[in-house]
């Protein structure tokens, strides 16, 4: 099991300080909401998991110790920087270097059709209205009919924003639940987990 270490930490806020583009926050996820997020992924599961921000693995980790070794983890992360810290600590990690935006041609480069679950840390504040909700789109295609989509919102994020996300969810899914705040993770954050896909696989 990995542990976040201060090289990680470090990395992240610099990165987030020179490219506040593309990264909304100067924190890592805390321990706390990373395990929760993981948690819609069953303990010892052969699924296939993709995550989107990988940023310095603070999610990566606990989603590995839930996974079988049969499984299969793919993270996606923007930055270059962030990209090559991954590689040097977390050299198991099966990492693409892109644009979650184009999710779709990812997953079709890397040989995947079905995906369980979707793990996801975007700022989705910074995404047009129009970008945020095809991408959407494009996870809820992807997933399995019982397969989760999982997502971060802070509570630095605007109100409108979040009411925002909360619609576009639910105009792909059929469940969508908001849980509780992390108020101890650096920003209080929570997260929507989403279940029952609307969007069918051939649109």
């Amino acid at each position: 099991m990995s542990v976040m270490t201060r090289a990680d930490h470090l990395t992240f806020l610099r990165r987030a300080i020179r490219r506040p583009d593309l990264l909304a926050t100067p924190f890592v996820t805390g321990p706390r909401l990373a395990r929760d997020i993981a948690k819609v992924i069953p303990r010892g599961s052969s699924s296939t998991v993709v995550e989107l921000g990988a940023g310095t693995g603070a999610m990566s980790d606990p989603i590995r110790d839930r996974l079988a070794p049969d499984a299969r983890h793919l993270a996606v992360e923007i930055d270059p920087d962030l990209v090559a810290h991954l590689r040097t600590s977390r050299p198991w990690l099966e990492l693409v270097h892109g644009d979650a935006l184009d999710f779709t041609t990812i997953l079709d480069d890397a040989g995947i059709g079905t995906v369980d679950v979707v793990i996801c840390s975007l700022p989705w504040a910074l995404f047009p209205a129009a970008q945020r909700r095809a991408l959407l789109r494009d996870i809820s295609g992807r997933l399995a009919p019982d397969g989760a989509f999982s997502t971060i919102t802070t509570w630095m994020a605007l109100p409108g924003r979040v009411r925002d996300l909360r619609g576009a969810l639910g105009d792909v899914f059929d469940e969508v639940v908001e849980t509780a705040t992390v108020w101890l993770n650096p920003p209080p954050a929570r997260l929507f987990v989403c279940r029952r896909p609307l969007v069918p696989p051939s649109s």
